[in-house]
């Protein structure tokens, strides 16, 4: 039998925990083991409950979504988060992937896919709605990056790739440009099973949480951007 993935909600609105509740409650493979209305409380129960994913929502009271998702994922055994909001009302959620969630989803999805993509999360990938990828990363990819120190000199924007080879800069590049394994694997004539492979490498030599974190990277090392020539007009990640 397939293990049934606990699921905390994290919300501040009761109709929105009410709605996802009723349709989670109805998956035989989904549960919910918790809710919470504030992000502290979200943090706690997730520390308590030990749920496998926390769908968070962004704007709470007590404690905002990005700093319960960055508590939330920094414990021990952490359980992967899903980023629920509303992406037009919300110029934040690049900062809720950086803090380590896995996922980002907007309330008008429907409810089935919504539990699509928790099941995905609770597998150990990671999501981000189609129809919004190419928006959120040019915001996030627009901002300018934080000024170092006066005293310190910048760093070239590679440098955090100076320990991969070419071959892995050439797919990170194309994951940044949202390209699943399959598609990357038919554009440079390799397996899919090799492209996984180059994955986890680069999973582990760039210190990645999973691929969300990957496209972060590529964008702030400069690999990609969003009006440049490696970044593709129709991304839709089917991760």
């Amino acid at each position: 039998m397939t293990p049934t993935v606990r699921v905390l909600l994290a919300d501040d609105q009761p109709l929105v925990r009410a709605a996802l509740e009723m349709v989670i409650t109805e998956a035989p493979d989904l549960e919910v083991v918790g809710e919470a209305a504030t992000g502290a409380e979200a943090v706690r129960l997730a520390g308590e409950l030990r749920p496998d994913v926390v769908v968070m929502d962004l704007r709470m009271p007590v404690l905002d979504g990005i700093e319960a998702t960055r508590r939330v994922t920094a414990a021990p055994g952490a359980a992967r988060v899903v980023v629920l909001t509303t992406f037009d009302e919300d110029e934040n959620v690049h900062a809720a992937l950086r803090a380590g969630a896995s996922g980002f989803l907007v309330k008008d999805m429907a409810l089935d896919d919504i539990l699509a993509a928790i099941r995905v999360v609770a597998a150990g990938d990671a999501l981000i709605a189609p129809g919004v990828t190419r928006r959120l990363i040019a915001e996030f990819a627009a901002r300018p990056a934080p000024a170092p120190p006066a005293a310190a000199p910048a760093s070239p924007p590679t440098g955090r790739l100076t320990g991969i080879t070419d071959r892995e800069r050439e797919i990170l590049t194309l994951v940044g440009r949202g390209l699943s394994n399959t598609e990357i694997a038919a554009e440079l004539v390799l397996s899919t099973a090799t492209v996984k492979t180059y994955m986890t490498r680069l999973l582990t030599k760039l210190a990645a949480r999973d691929r969300v974190h990957l496209v972060i990277l590529a964008y702030e090392s400069g690999l990609v951007g969003p009006a440049g020539g490696a970044h593709r007009e129709d991304v839709t990640p089917r991760w």
